[in-house]
């Protein structure tokens, strides 16, 4: 009993020493960003976000990798689920999500904001020799809407809904995912595809010095009116001459992309994330094209669920809330 009694006690004692060195050195803190298509800026931005994080993990202890998923809606999904503790995911997604609004099922109480990165813009992709060159245009046409679980297919069927054009209305459904698009249009497996995204971004680029494309405006009456439903929604404009054979601003809207996770996120965790993103704001701009004029009152902008507590504590002590 007494050799038992001794041998618990020795067990309990290194068990003790373990975690304490553990904690106090913080070597086992590891999260993940989950981000999109490799092809697209979600990618590279949570890339650009691990590398500001893990470049000073010798004084905080976070080890942060970036996954490429299925985009927006994959990414909430998954922070629920506790598959990934931080996402990448378009505003009006995470407006759903913290609603319990489709295509989620039921409320995300639990989600937060730690802030928001670059405007994303709704982009209408098509073959010059589609003669698409209005949303309307797109009637018996081959378009790509976007995979399930993404954002993108989310966005595009709210616009078709809001401007009164039926999937039915379409002579093909595309539910490709953001890397395959390009390809397919190339092929000519496709006419057009919608992509959510911050410009500029490979994924046009690609297609744009191999096959001659049209990026269509995003407008009319049924957009205007779904900007003024949605307060996540803005109008933006795809600056010209950054795509092959695009020579004038494109008209369109967009919304905000921004880095969400949940509850689970230790604070002291989130606080030295948003730390090493906005204590290296210069060099993070410089990561990505899309990042370039990011700044902290934009960043705290456009949030749907509410801030974590260690972003806020972040934030108040910079005097920024």
């Amino acid at each position: 009993m007494k050799r038992r009694s001794l041998l618990l006690i020795s067990f309990a004692s290194l068990l003790a020493i373990s975690c304490s060195g553990s904690q106090e050195e913080g070597k086992n803190t590891f999260v993940s960003v989950g981000t999109g298509g490799v092809t697209g800026v979600y990618y590279p931005a949570g890339g650009a976000i691990c590398r500001l994080v893990n470049q000073n993990r010798k004084d905080h202890g976070i080890r942060c990798s970036v996954e490429s998923t299925g985009g927006s809606v994959y990414n909430t999904n998954s922070i629920a689920g506790g598959e990934l503790d931080i996402g990448i995911a378009q505003a009006d997604v995470a407006d759903k999500a913290w609603k319990g609004q489709e295509p989620f099922k039921e409320k995300m109480p639990d989600l937060r904001s730690l802030f928001a990165l670059h405007p994303e813009s709704v982009s209408l992709v098509v073959r010059r020799e589609s003669a698409i060159t209005t949303l309307r245009g797109m009637r018996g046409k081959r378009i790509n809407l976007g995979n399930p679980g993404s954002g993108n297919a989310r966005t595009s069927e709210e616009l078709l809904k809001a401007c009164d054009i039926a999937l039915s209305d379409l002579a093909q459904v595309g539910r490709l995912k953001a890397a395959e698009m390009p390809d397919a249009l190339r092929d000519d497996k496709l006419d057009g595809y919608f992509y959510v995204v911050g410009h500029p971004t490979a994924n046009i680029k690609d297609i744009a010095t191999t096959t001659p494309v049209d990026l269509v405006p995003v407008t009319g009456n049924c957009v205007d009116q779904l900007i003024a439903e949605r307060p996540y929604f803005v109008k933006t404009e795809i600056p010209a001459g950054i795509y092959q054979g695009i020579d004038s601003p494109v008209p369109t809207y967009g919304v905000r992309a921004t880095l969400v996770t949940s509850t689970d996120l230790p604070e002291k965790t989130a606080y030295q994330i948003v730390k090493s993103v906005f204590g290296n704001l210069d060099e993070f701009k410089t990561l990505h094209p899309a990042l370039n004029n990011l700044n902290p009152k934009s960043m705290l902008s456009g949030l749907s669920a509410p801030i974590h507590p260690g972003a806020l504590r972040y934030y108040k002590e910079m005097g920024w809330l």
